[in-house]
This record gives structure tokens, C-alpha cells and sequence, in this order.
């Protein structure tokens, strides 16, 4: 982390974190199949996407959604937050890691969609509602590592409380 912020995660070879770490190139690569890997670990998306299935299907989209992220939230443990807003930032700071994220985050608003649409929700009302969720949820994250002001679960429930606000 310490090489990315200094340097830029671009500019930051395999070789040098490997020689900071004090291991070997094949040693890094052994536990990080790319150097991406490093920074973009998310555990969180797949409890999301299963919390949302897990909420009544009589709920309209919307409110299920951000239902089954505030279970999720209150289920998960608070992560390590200096080690997370340190990848947050980083990912932030980097278009290509900024691309490669909504990468992964696009698999966790498909997952959302296609269980709202199998519980009946119109395709274009799921579609918006899992796309605008991972939205509000990706400005959260990054406005909890810029500002530290917030936690976490306080940055994300404000993102929340925005949607449902336009929930009419």
C-alpha cells in the first residue's frame, strides 16, 4: 500500500512490492494472481447480492434492495478500516483500478437484477434499481476513505437514506 501511494499504483512494479514485502516475484504471485488482486479484494459484494434474495419478494424493488444491504451491513463485521480506506483510496486514485472495480461490481448488480426479475419485478425497474444501489453504494465507499469524518456503515446508510428519500 505504501509503494501505491507514494509512487501511484500504475507506476508500482511486481518486482518492487515483492522486493518490499522481502519475497520473491513467484512467492507474490503465488498469493496474488495479478497486482490488481492487492488493492481489489471484496468480500462484501457476495453477502450483498445473497442478502437482497434473502428479503420478501412482496417488497417493491427498491425497497428490498436497499433492505437486504442494510442486513447485510448489520451482519458483517466492520472491516479494518485503515487497511480499507487505504484500497479505497488507491482504487480511487487509479482509473484502471476504478474500471476494474465496476468490473466486479457490475457481477454483484447482475446477481441483484436477475433475482429481482425471477421474483417478478419488471426487468427495466430491477436493471435500474441494482445499478443505481452499486452506484450509491461505490460514491459512499469512496467518500468514506476521502473524507474520515465518516465511518463506514455511517457513509453507506447515508447513501441509503438518499435513495429511499426518492422512493415515492
Amino acid at each position: 500500500m505504501d509503494l501505491f501511494e507514494t509512487q501511484g499504483f500504475e507506476e508500482t512494479t511486481v518486482t518492487q512490492i515483492a522486493a518490499k514485502a522481502e519475497v520473491t516475484e513467484m512467492t507474490f504471485f503465488r498469493h496474488f494472481p495479478s497486482k490488481d488482486l492487492v488493492v481489489l479484494t471484496d468480500p462484501y459484494d457476495p453477502a450483498i447480492a445473497d442478502s437482497v434474495a434473502a428479503q420478501p419478494t412482496d417488497a417493491p424493488a427498491l425497497k428490498r434492495t436497499v433492505r437486504g444491504i442494510r442486513c447485510a451491513l448489520g451482519e458483517l463485521p466492520e472491516p479494518e478500516s485503515e487497511l480499507v480506506q487505504r484500497r479505497v483510496r488507491i482504487i480511487a486514485g487509479s482509473a484502471s483500478l476504478r474500471a476494474k472495480s465496476a468490473k466486479t461490481h457490475t457481477a454483484t448488480e447482475t446477481r441483484i437484477s436477475e433475482q429481482l426479475i425471477a421474483d417478478g419485478a419488471d426487468v427495466l425497474v430491477a436493471r435500474t434499481v441494482a445499478a443505481a444501489v452499486l452506484a450509491a453504494l461505490t460514491a459512499a465507499i469512496f467518500e468514506w476513505a476521502r473524507d474520515e469524518r465518516w465511518t463506514l456503515r455511517t457513509a453507506i446508510e447515508g447513501a441509503l437514506n438518499a435513495l429511499e428519500s426518492h422512493d415515492d
